[in-house]
């Protein structure tokens, strides 16, 4: 299994593929398959009338996107995409700090 560095909540943008550009908060990490779920980016689906749903139609449904395919969002500048880094803080714990602006990550 893969280390990673996003976490839930994190402000992100895609960097490249259908979606790029968009940007908001990871709502799930998927670790198996190297995929997050970003709010606001969805795929259509044709659901077939069922007992439970007697309309059908299409649906949003979420979509994920590869890891590979993320940046986060430096939380000082608010416009410019950035690399996570750790720290070792006084309490010898460590931490997420972005590179650029070297602001803490929750």
């Amino acid at each position: 299994m893969n280390k990673f560095k996003f976490k839930k909540g994190d402000l992100v943008k895609v960097i490249s593929g259908k979606h790029k550009g968009v940007e908001g908060p990871i709502m799930k990490v998927l670790r198996e398959k190297n995929r997050v779920i970003i709010k606001g980016i969805t795929n259509t689906k044709h659901v077939k009338p069922s007992q439970d749903n007697t309309e059908g139609g299409i649906q949003q449904v979420p979509a994920s996107v590869h890891i590979s395919n993320v940046a986060l969002i430096d939380p000082k500048n608010k416009k410019e995409t950035t690399k996570i880094g750790y720290q070792v803080n006084d309490n010898g714990k460590k931490i997420r700090v972005a590179r650029k602006s070297k602001a803490h990550l929750a």
